[in-house]
């Protein structure tokens, strides 16, 4: 009888840590991103990359990055920045994953009027501590438009990201972001954006953010 009993409450509290879960496909987090440019030539900038993000409604550390990668610039309209990064991930409690991944995005970029039309084009390779390697692609449109005089540098934005993942076979995440951005001057540029995602493969996946990026150039 104390057998069953113990059984019992063992498949209980299993279900109760699944509910647990399913409940906690939300979160409200924040962002905050860093990334130095080093040029060295006219094309070509060295990056060092880093990202912070705090979670479980701004309460923990939940992802850590840092990482390194160049940009190259080839004409007006199309630039291209591979980069690596290094993952650290406490998504809930009770779970840690590190990541490391390859990543190589080409950006269309097109001036209609005031407005700039930015089509990044991003492929993922996925290297995880569970052995799983992946890949994803992601495609962000983005609209920036200026604001105020031209000595303010101030500009808004709109833009729309979308997941492929090849694991799942199938469209994953969709994250949609408004933000302004303040040109401080040639060293110095913040953006500063509230992003919803929406992702129904990973927990938790539905995301309310409040994010800053800071913008060193050398």
């Amino acid at each position: 009888m104390i057998r069953l009993i113990s059984v019992c409450f063992s498949i209980v509290a299993f279900f109760l840590t699944v509910d647990a879960q399913v409940l906690d496909r939300s979160d409200n987090q924040f962002w905050s991103d860093v990334q130095l440019a080093v040029p060295v030539s006219k094309q070509f900038d060295f990056n060092l990359l880093g990202t912070f993000r705090a979670g479980r409604d701004i309460t923990h550390p939940v992802d850590e990055r840092v990482g390194a990668g160049f940009t190259y610039r080839a004409g007006k309209y199309v630039t291209v920045a591979p980069s690596y990064l290094h993952i650290g991930m406490q998504p809930f409690a009770g779970r840690r994953v590190w990541e490391n991944r390859l990543t190589l995005p080409v950006t269309f970029q097109l001036k209609l009027g005031k407005f700039t039309l930015r089509d990044r084009n991003q492929f993922e390779r996925r290297y995880r501590n569970n052995g799983i390697k992946s890949n994803r692609y992601r495609n962000r449109l983005l609209l920036e438009y200026p604001i105020g005089p031209d000595k303010l540098g101030l500009s808004v934005s709109i833009g729309d990201e979308v997941f492929y993942d090849w694991t799942v076979d199938r469209w994953v995440r969709n994250r949609f972001a408004v933000g302004i951005t303040k040109v401080f001057n040639k060293h110095f540029a913040q953006d500063v954006f509230y992003l919803r995602q929406n992702d129904g493969v990973s927990i938790p996946g539905d995301l309310n953010v409040i994010g800053t990026a800071l913008r060193f150039r050398l």
